[in-house]
């Protein structure tokens, strides 16, 4: 039997994985590796990606930095959270206020070294990083519009650590031939934030009671939730765009299963949005949106899945 002591420090350890979200973290980097194994940097040999040390310090500084933006953004909704999620807020709760900050003063300053450790642009990069997720949680999530967009943006800037560690060291004679390229990495990407966006406009209308407590200004308080409903719709249908190109124009292998799946998925999800007018049907909607991107991750191997079967093979012959 645990000891009292033992009881309420498990119970707080607990607590500050649900605060990081420690479920999304292995899924970050999951999602990074098969990047820059299938998208980023596809020229590479797998192997050489996944033996690549300073890749995985920039990995490994990404996932630490995501964690940190969860707590201050955490710590800056602990009371619109406890009628949104109460449940959740309630764990939450077992971990002080001031320690959750010490906590991520702590996680900042291990991603400053690692930053320092690799190059004077990680180090700059991250610290931006760290400065925008701060900025957003503090002051622009209030925001209608540009937090929406910014959160969004966060999201998606992770992968861009990655881009920016292979591409800043081609030679200038070379980026001509690696254009296509750029261009295909820009479709995925845009696909992404698209749908991390309408994840964003989904969870305004699913927090609308908490927003209006903490004072929020978000679109479906200002504009209401028809209008709300419109610009999802739009942004859903703008989809296609992304969809289209990565299909028709862009070879991406067998994942073009997976963009056609997301096609019928969210011509559904349009139509079930309309009929949508409670807390559990936009909760529906937002978990769709959430299967459809983690459902992304993996899928990525589908561009090329001879790599998987040619790494079983190697596995298998050590």
């Amino acid at each position: 039997m645990l000891s009292r002591k033992n009881k309420l420090l498990a119970l707080k350890i607990i607590s500050l994985f649900s605060v990081v979200r420690g479920y999304n973290i292995p899924i970050i980097i999951l999602a990074q590796y098969l990047s820059a194994i299938f998208i980023l940097a596809p020229e590479i040999r797998a192997l050489d990606i996944l033996l690549d040390f300073n890749l995985f310090l920039i990995v490994f500084a990404s996932s630490v930095t995501i964690a940190s933006g969860y707590i201050i953004n955490n710590f800056y909704d602990s009371r619109k959270d406890l009628i949104n999620r109460p449940n959740k807020s309630m764990l939450d709760r077992l971990i002080s206020q001031s320690t959750k900050l010490k906590v991520y003063f702590a996680l900042n300053f291990i991603v400053a070294l690692i930053a320092l450790f690799i190059s004077w642009r990680a180090f700059l990069f991250f610290s931006v990083y760290i400065f925008l997720i701060w900025f957003y949680s503090h002051k622009i999530k209030k925001q209608p519009w540009i937090g929406n967009l910014m959160a969004a943006l966060l999201a998606v800037l992770p992968f861009f650590a990655i881009l920016l560690y292979y591409y800043t060291r081609l030679p200038l004679y070379e980026i001509e031939t690696y254009k296509r390229q750029f261009a295909v990495i820009s479709a995925h990407a845009a696909f992404l934030f698209l749908l991390l966006l309408i994840r964003e406009m989904i969870k305004d209308l699913e927090n609308i009671k908490g927003d209006l407590t903490d004072n929020y200004k978000t679109i479906p308080i200002i504009y209401g939730e028809r209008f709300s409903k419109k610009v999802i719709s739009f942004l859903s249908l703008l989809t296609l765009f992304p969809i289209y190109l990565l299909i028709e124009i862009y070879d991406v292998g067998y994942m073009d299963i997976y963009f056609y799946f997301c096609l019928i998925t969210l011509i559904f999800f349009i139509k079930y949005l309309w009929k949508s007018n409670s807390k559990a049907h936009f909760l529906l909607l937002h978990n769709v949106l959430k299967f459809l991107i983690v459902a992304g991750v993996f899928c990525i191997m589908l561009i090329n899945p001879s790599i998987l079967w040619h790494g079983k093979k190697l596995f298998m012959s050590i």
